[in-house]
């Protein structure tokens, strides 16, 4: 299943009750998920990490629906078909 077929279906699921909650509502969940994967990476379980990536991402596709734009378009014209690594700064 290609990204945004996933997308679409948590829209058709969920995109009403996430237009109830509001946009800083599904915020502060995705930041709460975002601290879990931390505590899974500093833990280094994997399982953890498999899970809190799945609620990261299903956070961000949520959010993604309730502004209505396509992240998967951006993800791949700028990670997958751009490189934009030379402008990290990493050592």
């Amino acid at each position: 299943m290609e990204l945004e077929e996933i997308r679409e279906k948590i829209a058709e699921k969920y995109l009403e009750i996430d237009k109830k909650s509001g946009e800083l509502f599904l915020l502060a969940v995705l930041f709460e998920e975002v601290g879990e994967l931390a505590e899974a990476v500093r833990k280094r379980d994997r399982e953890a990490v498999e899970e809190e990536l799945c609620d990261v991402l299903f956070m961000v596709l949520s959010l993604a629906n309730y502004f209505d734009v396509k992240p998967e378009n951006v993800l791949v014209k700028k990670y997958v078909e751009s490189d934009p690594s030379s402008r990290w700064d990493l050592p």
